[in-house]
């Protein structure tokens, strides 16, 4: 039984708690003596890779088709997440092609699978494995070998653009048609196909197409690491014609970045030692290398980047009386509330990346002294020019003395707090560099009242250093809340403009009333990471270089 998937999609893991991706991880794949299914050429070769979802092996991705070879290496990387507290089975099946028909997955075209763990593999890191047809039977004295790599340290890509110019004439009645490897020779002297090049036809001065690699794949991120170059002339029935190489480093191609280039001569060593005037086989131009780096939410909190944390409190009518012991504020002496139990929650990790440990507290929806008109963004220690608070216990003692000053009132608008937020992060963001992010969690009895003007201040601030968390409290409907939190789309202002990034999270507090304060700061708090790297990406800001003191990392 076998569903599929889109291409590329991996299955979910199982339905439990959210699983912390350990690591992903690359496949690399290669096979040996594969059944000859084809009258006049031999097979041609791809692998499909599958993984098991609940009971049901779905597609995950395929390989390229490898023309006329028993013995293929496949240059397709495969990626899958690793999780380490479960069991991923993996099943690689090979097929052999029928041109413009794609891959059949008809018996007659099955040249034999595999199945393993991915656990397997990584602790392996080489597993070769005979190729089974159905029931059980061998396929002749087929293997399939997959190695594999942790991506770790994944500091971006690389983009490379080759030609090659007065390559050897390899052909009788036309010109080669030439093709470029590149392997990355590894610390016990193997050599692992980073990339495989288009074929282009009858040209012995061939502009290839401009590709990308990952840096972890191409030097596995070590800019001395040897790489050897080699141009084939392609051959239809997988007999290519070796027309030369060379040998380069990562460190040598940054040559050619901006306006230079970086050659070499294509060798061809029998004819080094044959031809006495022998130069070369033709030269290898790279003509552009352009590198695209790659940042973790732990680079810039390593590079000294602060998250600055405001808390905003609703005070409006419908919390109840905080005298009265149905009030969503009422002080209770011997167990804190449910706005106090998020604001911990949140707090004491955000707490964390702060260097001074001083949060921003305001309140919005209560008429507050000396004339008792009603605010919406006003510093719940009644000092506007220094809202903030020292730590988690100073915005707890703020919140619990100014309750008695205040009288609650409405309407539940938010706008202003988030535009307030925004004024600050715009002002860091005029700095340039990676320094400050802002964390606006907002605290609510209730659907916001002045919906359209969030929405638009939510797409101003998505082109700011900042996010949103969301915390609804008490039984109230917030069914419309979750519009703001651009899971099921995008967000849009009320003139129809999408979000840049997506940066609200909003969560019902009900869902964790029952659960540890950890289980609710890690839910809201798990797309912070992601959201401050899409933001420092979209600015194109590096992190600064590591501090001496950072904060040790429990948010990522």
């Amino acid at each position: 039984q076998r569903a599929t998937a889109t291409m590329g999609e991996t299955p979910e893991p199982s339905p439990q708690a959210p699983l912390a991706v350990l690591s992903k991880v690359e496949l690399r794949v290669s096979c040996k003596h594969l059944l000859d299914r084809d009258t006049l050429n031999k097979s041609d070769p791809c692998v499909l890779l599958l993984m098991q979802s609940q009971g049901q092996w779905m597609e995950v991705d395929r390989s390229e088709i490898i023309k006329s070879n028993l013995n293929p290496v496949f240059a397709k990387i495969f990626t899958v997440d690793y999780y380490f507290e479960e069991v991923q089975k993996l099943r690689f099946e090979v097929y052999d092609s029928h041109g413009h028909a794609g891959v059949g997955t008809h018996d007659d075209d099955f040249l034999g699978g595999m199945e393993c763990t991915v656990g397997q593999i990584v602790a392996q890191k080489r597993v070769t494995k005979p190729l089974f047809l159905k029931y059980g039977k061998f396929a002749g004295k087929s293997t399939i070998t997959v190695i594999s790599e942790e991506i770790s340290g994944n500091n971006g890509y690389v983009e490379l653009a080759f030609r090659a110019k007065k390559l050897d004439d390899k052909d009788l009645f036309s010109k080669s048609d030439p093709f470029l490897e590149i392997y990355r020779i590894d610390d016990d002297r193997s050599e692992q196909l980073v990339y495989r090049t288009e074929v282009v036809k009858n040209n012995l001065s061939p502009i290839w197409e401009p590709f990308k690699v990952s840096l972890n794949s191409l030097c596995s991120c070590e800019e001395k690491r040897k790489l050897r170059c080699v141009v084939w002339d392609y051959d239809s029935r997988g007999k290519h014609d070796f027309i030369g190489e060379f040998f380069t480093t990562f460190e040598e191609m940054q040559k050619a970045m901006g306006e230079n280039k970086v050659q070499w001569d294509c060798m061809n060593p029998k004819y080094k030692i044959k031809k006495r005037n022998y130069k070369n086989s033709g030269v290898v131009v790279l003509l552009d290398l352009k590198i695209h780096r790659v940042y973790s939410f732990l680079d810039y909190i390593m590079g000294g980047c602060q998250i600055h944390f405001t808390v905003a409190i609703d005070f409006t009518a419908s919390n109840g009386d905080p005298r009265n012991s149905c009030s969503l504020h009422y002080i209770n002496p011997y167990q804190p509330n449910e706005y106090l139990k998020a604001l911990v929650a949140v707090g004491e990790i955000c707490q964390d990346y702060d260097s001074d440990k001083k949060f921003s507290a305001l309140g919005f929806g209560a008429r507050i002294p000396p004339k008792y008109e009603v605010s919406h963004d006003f510093a719940i220690n009644f000092n506007p020019d220094n809202d903030e608070c020292e730590g988690i216990q100073g915005v707890v003692e703020s919140y619990q003395s100014c309750l008695p000053k205040i009288q609650l009132y409405g309407p539940t608008n938010v706008a202003p707090i988030i535009s307030k937020v925004a004024r600050v992060a715009a002002n860091e963001e005029r700095t340039k560099e990676a320094s400050q992010y802002f964390i606006l969690l907002i605290l609510t009895d209730g659907v916001v009242t002045d919906m359209a003007d969030t929405r638009e201040a939510i797409v101003r601030a998505s082109y700011l250093p900042m996010s949103i968390i969301i915390v609804g409290v008490g039984n109230a409907d917030f069914t419309d809340m979750q519009i703001l939190d651009g899971d099921d789309g995008i967000l849009r202002s009320p003139k129809g403009e999408p979000v840049l990034r997506d940066i609200v999270q909003f969560v019902p507090f009900r869902e964790f009333k029952n659960a540890s304060p950890t289980a609710l700061a890690k839910c809201v708090l798990a797309e912070v990471p992601k959201q401050v790297v899409e933001y420092y990406s979209y600015k194109a800001f590096p992190p600064r270089c590591p501090q001496p003191d950072t904060p040790d990392s429990n948010l990522s």
